[in-house]
């Protein structure tokens, strides 16, 4: 895909196929401009490629252990009927486990390569799309630097980066929910005419159902980024688009809508509240209300001081400093821009809020807690996003003011090429801690494997914990969850502690 934005129109005076020039007679699209750009995406997307490179050492762990005979045994439809019939009624979220239990080993082990690279290639695609909607000229590389940026912190500035990026069923959840989300944007920004309108909308719909059944978060972060876009399209958006904004972004809605009656109605969901206590009932309790909102406040204060994040706004001045409009003049912040930073920052804050509600009654305090920060990914994306559309202004407001901007250049490709350094220290040791893991899984898995081969009913079973992963006969071994999973998977009867000698 090329991230060259390209100019719908020569402007006055220029012959089509020659750049625009700047006010100082230099050319908008200078190549060293070009080169270093596509340079400072090069750590985010090092730190991409190396943990996906990792991901070979990725073995089944927690509710993997449960889904995976399931599909071994019953199919993936089989894991459908479970989840509607009986779990939680999200079958979408069946259907995508499903694809990866469907492959035991070597489906763990893919995915992350997968997930990320399509994590990847969506953001580049809206952020190509939507310059070229804005018609705004960039130098090459700067879709692909923002993709790769916004990428890189998403998955990886997080305090839990194994149950973030490398464990399937979280990932299915809380990581690509959001991205799938941003998928949708893709035709809306393509739509020209009745039919690619018409597409657009009904793609809007099929994806805000499929998403409702997938993740509630995300349903509810989606809503709530529609709902601020209707309330801001009198303000922002033309009128020759208005309308057919307005009609994409109610489509949204009744999918969500739609695939929440599915969710809702489901026996499974029934099955779910009545396994937690009347959770509904719980959930809109004062005492539940309170909690929520304290564990999100120290998940805003987590979050707000990761100080990587600022690689999001670096990238966004850099964005803000060198795009230009068709004609070559420089742009200058929308005219509501106020109005747009206001809607993002209480739409993030206000969905952000909700998702911790709706996982309180069953987390608990934990909601908080780095061994749930899955949970966060929910809105996490919105945040970065936000980041980096807050710098794009601060560089347009740096243009307007400042006489030279070449220091706020060479200050945030810097930072862009930093806060690269921390995740990479980190993704080393979690590679080093997921290939240990990886060998002594695949010991114990020959061990139970050949025992069960042999006709032995009861074997042992040792710990292998990971990032705070459940394992069999946690809680001082206690807690036998998930040992029938796994001794379902060997067929066997029963697991035993074989930190027990057992």
């Amino acid at each position: 895909m090329s991230d060259d934005v390209p100019v719908a129109a020569a402007p006055d005076g220029v012959r089509p196929g020659e750049a625009a020039a700047d006010p100082a007679g230099r050319p908008a699209d200078r190549p060293w401009t070009a080169l270093w750009v596509t340079a400072l995406a090069l750590p985010p997307l090092a730190l991409l490629a190396a943990a996906s490179w990792f991901g070979r050492w990725v073995r089944p762990g927690a509710d993997d252990w449960c889904f995976l005979p399931r599909v071994r045994d019953d199919g993936i439809s089989g894991l459908v009927g479970q989840f509607y019939l009986d779990d939680n009624g999200r079958v979408a979220n069946a259907l995508l486990v499903g694809v990866y239990a469907k492959f035991p080993i070597a489906g763990h082990q893919w995915y992350p390569v997968v997930s990320g690279s399509l994590v990847l290639a969506v953001l580049w695609a809206v952020a190509v799309l939507a310059l070229r909607r804005a018609r705004l000229r960039t130098p090459r590389g700067m879709p692909l630097l923002l993709a790769a940026m916004t990428t890189a912190l998403f998955l990886f500035a997080t305090p839990n980066t194994y149950k973030t990026f490398y464990w399937p069923a979280a990932s299915v959840s809380h990581t690509l929910p959001p991205v799938l989300a941003c998928a949708a944007l893709v035709p809306l920004l393509l739509a020209a005419g009745r039919r690619g309108r018409a597409l657009a909308i009904a793609v809007a719909v099929l994806m805000a159902a499929f998403l409702a059944t997938l993740s509630e978060e995300t349903a509810i972060v989606a809503v709530m980024v529609l709902l601020a876009a209707l309330v801001v399209s009198g303000r922002v958006v033309p009128a020759a688009e208005r309308g057919f904004v307005r009609l994409w972004c109610a489509g949204g809605i009744a999918g969500t809508v739609a695939g929440a009656l599915v969710l809702i109605t489901s026996p499974g969901s029934t099955n779910r509240r009545e396994r937690f206590g009347a959770e509904t009932t719980f959930l809109l309790a004062p005492d539940s209300l309170a909690a929520s909102l304290r564990a999100f406040a120290e998940i805003t204060v987590t979050v707000v001081t990761t100080w990587q994040y600022v690689g999001a706004v670096a990238a966004g001045v850099l964005l803000g400093l060198l795009c230009r409009r068709a004609d070559g003049t420089t742009p200058r912040p929308p005219a509501h821009w106020w109005l747009l930073t206001s809607a993002g920052l209480v739409t993030l804050l206000v969905s952000g809020y909700l998702c911790a509600v709706i996982a309180y009654p069953v987390f608990g305090d934990r909601v908080s807690d780095r061994s749930a920060n899955r949970l966060w990914n929910d809105y996490l994306l919105l945040y970065v996003i936000l980041l980096v559309g807050a710098g794009a202004l601060l560089g347009l407001a740096a243009r307007r003011y400042a006489r030279r901007t070449a220091p706020a250049k060479a200050v945030c490709a810097a930072l862009c090429v930093l806060v690269c350094v921390g995740p990479a220290i980190a993704l080393t040791d979690l590679g080093t801690a997921t290939r240990s893991r990886a060998e002594k899984w695949d010991a114990q898995d020959r061990r139970l494997r050949e025992g069960a081969a042999a006709g032995e009913r009861v074997l042992p079973y040792e710990r292998l914990v990971i990032s705070q992963m459940l394992e069999p006969f946690s809680a001082g071994g206690e807690q036998y969850w998930p040992g029938g999973c796994v001794a379902d998977f060997y067929r066997l009867d029963r697991v035993t502690d074989g930190a027990r000698g057992h």
